[in-house]
């Protein structure tokens, strides 16, 4: 019995640790998939069509 609860409180306390990290990860890594993107001209992904600008002056 005591293993188990200690391998539970070893679960819970990398549960509190990485927690709050994950959404912080994943959003990081959205941002480098779509500047990557950006970068290569995909076509279909913002800011990713070579020549066409968003200027709304002109």
């Amino acid at each position: 019995m005591n293993t188990l609860l200690d391998y539970s409180v070893v679960a819970l306390v990398l549960a509190l640790l990485l927690g709050p990290v994950t959404p912080g990860y994943l959003r990081e890594r959205r941002i480098d998939r779509e500047l990557r993107d950006a970068g290569r001209g995909r076509p279909g992904h913002p800011g990713g069509r070579p020549g066409r600008s968003l200027d709304l002056a002109a």
